[in-house]
């Protein structure tokens, strides 16, 4: 069918061509002030050398993406839980056909180019095969080879970027290759020297688990938090009973690896009945485990990960292992795990040339958890494509959640600054570490509406369960405002009022974006979490803990619902914010998240961005969603 409906599209273009658009004058598509980061200029392609260009056109109805996810989503929707086919995502955000008889005829008529030469792909790509010099004709552009710092690969772009007809330009997102490089501006791992392009929050200190940590029974949860700790806190005490039917999964990048030693080790003393239970692994972009990796760097993560999420849904619930490979600089991990997920985000050119490894063939799961962060969120104008990417892939996820997906991420661990640089913005635009005074930088994917973000919470040291919880003290949980997605309005409400009662004095729109998507949305216990490395127990944590116990939670939901016979939550962030959900959590109204030289923003009653709504209430939440459709 849409192979027949394209074939229809090409014959329609080339009628079209016989009658030539009005020339519009060129405007400036997409350019940068420098070289990216680790490339150099290295001398002028050569004008014979061909080049594929890719036109990634503009995706259709984008602009009513929230509108169709509120419209299953919202608890006062009466189409709520009536999740989109993958069928009816991809036709629908196909661009259109007047985009692609536009760039078309365009190409034919102003640029010259030989109608043999185009193709038009089944998803409205269009793809021309010309020389450098006829790019540069068709651009306006001059075109460079590139070679990378880290590796010796060349490429082929022009920095400076390049121009469209006014009346084209609008149809077009980009064109590759032409300013984007590849690769993010991610922070590298902290301490380690490596070139990865993302981190694990991390903040939280170690350290061996004591006697007292280590205690059967909610008892000394301010010394180690432990599964029982974690069930009474949350009024969590849930059994399975549509575990075959339902799916979780939890995101692990890079050489951070699950030993399944450590994980019986943790089931020996804390479920016996688990031990010898393993997640199923979903290898993406080559991703694989290294039962022979001993460097605690890479073992923390996926096992604090995986010794929460299978502790609390048990032995019957099986756990998918997102486990994304290529732990390097040119490729980023979101995009690598977006394209298994979804062949129609691989299909895009600017993403395709990535060379992604995997494309739509890998499991989809109902609750997909990340304890990972990929980018600052910030418009650099010196890099407009990666603030294009960040935001496709935010689009991405949304498209995947109108599917039924819910998406949770860890909010970070380092408060109002990024990542383990705790990177800040200067007042020139440039990026400053170590809590230097300056702008707030918030994190994706957190940051993206169609997550729900999880902060860190702690029992105070001397209370018990039955006492509130605080802001994490062990370090700063992460949130605050993007800079790249708007404040949804089903958020308005909650945020206005703690900016109009709780902002700190002198905050002002040179600190933080107000009007930005606010996170996190939630929170959970993030320290001191006891977890089994490399044959021995420890205590850590970070919001990367907090972000599998709060999906664990989820997918119980799920569970039930499913059940029930009915559909997962999906996209949860609208209901959580409704009256519906307002006496759902448990409010924490003490700590702060400091960065940036200042306090970052205090805890207050209602939500905050530094907690959210607070923490689950997880008795309170099954029944709310149990009431919906």
């Amino acid at each position: 069918m849409l192979f027949s409906t394209f074939l229809s599209l090409a014959s329609v273009v080339v009628v079209a061509v016989a009658t030539p658009a009005p020339l519009s004058p060129h405007v400036r598509h997409e350019s940068r002030r420098a070289v990216p980061h680790g490339w150099s200029l290295d001398r002028r392609a050569d004008p014979n050398t061909s080049v594929p260009l890719k036109f990634r056109l503009r995706q259709s109805n984008l602009e009513n993406l929230d509108a169709y996810l509120l419209d299953i989503a919202d608890p006062q929707s009466p189409n709520y839980g009536k999740h989109w086919t993958p069928e009816k995502v991809a036709q629908t955000f196909r661009p259109s056909p007047d985009s692609v008889d536009t760039v078309h005829s365009w190409l034919v008529n102003g640029g010259g180019v030989d109608m043999q030469k185009i193709r038009i792909g089944s998803d409205g790509s269009i793809r021309v095969d010309v020389t450098v010099s006829e790019a540069e004709s068709i651009l306006g552009a001059e075109y460079y080879v590139y070679r990378n710092a880290d590796d010796g690969k060349e490429r082929i772009g022009c920095h400076d970027g390049y121009t469209l007809p006014e009346h084209v330009s609008k149809h077009v997102d980009l064109v590759w290759p032409t300013s984007y490089f590849g690769n993010h501006k991610h922070i590298r791992r902290a301490g380690d020297g490596s070139k990865g392009v993302w981190h694990r929050p991390g903040g939280a200190p170690k350290a061996i688990a004591d006697d007292d940590a280590m205690s059967t029974g909610p008892t000394n949860c301010d010394k180690g938090v432990t599964l029982d700790c974690l069930r009474a806190l949350y009024n969590f005490n849930y059994t399975l009973v549509a575990a075959d039917k339902n799916t979780m999964a939890v995101v692990e990048f890079g050489s951070n690896v699950l030993l399944q030693s450590d994980l019986d080790g943790f089931f020996k003393h804390f479920d016996p009945q688990q031990v010898g239970h393993k997640p199923t692994l979903i290898s993406i972009a080559g991703g694989h485990l290294n039962a022979s990796e001993t460097d605690p760097e890479n073992l923390g993560e996926s096992t604090m990960d995986f010794q929460l999420v299978m502790g609390l849904l048990g032995r019957t619930q099986d756990v998918l292992l997102y486990q994304v490979g290529k732990d390097n600089n040119d490729q980023d991990p979101v995009d690598e795990l977006l394209a298994a997920l979804d062949g129609s985000y691989c299909s895009d050119p600017a993403i395709k040339q990535l060379g992604l490894a995997d494309c739509g063939n890998k499991p989809r799961a109902n609750v997909v958890s990340i304890s990972y962060s990929t980018s600052p969120d910030i418009n650099d104008p010196t890099d407009p494509a990666t603030t294009q990417l960040v935001q496709r892939q935010c689009a991405e996820i949304g498209k995947l959640s109108l599917q039924g997906m819910t998406f949770v991420a860890s909010s970070g661990d380092t408060g109002v600054s990024f990542g383990p640089t705790q990177a800040c913005l200067a007042k020139n635009g440039t990026a400053v570490e170590g809590n230097a005074p300056g702008t707030f930088v918030p994190q994706f994917p957190a940051s993206c509406p169609y997550v729900t973000a999880v902060g860190a919470t702690e029992v105070t040291a001397g209370n018990s369960v039955s006492d509130p919880e605080v802001a994490t003290t062990a370090f700063p949980s992460g949130g605050g405002f993007s800079n790249f997605f708007p404040q949804p309005a089903f958020q308005a409400r909650r945020v206005n009022r703690y900016l109009k009662n709780s902002l700190p004095a002198g905050y002002d729109s040179s600190i933080f974006n107000a009007s930005g998507r606010a996170y996190p949305d939630v929170s959970a216990n993030g320290f001191p979490t006891v977890v089994a490395i490399d044959g021995e127990f420890t205590t850590s944590g970070g919001t990367s803990a907090s972000a599998p116990i709060f999906a664990s939670l989820v997918a119980a939901i799920n569970d039930a619902r499913i059940a029930a016979g009915k559909s997962p939550v999906g996209w949860i962030n609208p209901a959580l914010y409704s009256h519906l959900f307002a006496t759902a959590f448990n409010d924490v109204k003490n700590g702060t998240n400091p960065g940036c030289g200042t306090q970052g923003f205090p805890a207050a009653r209602g939500w905050d961005p530094v907690t959210g709504l607070g923490t689950p209430n997880f008795k309170s939440l099954l029944a709310r969603f149990m009431s919906l459709p």
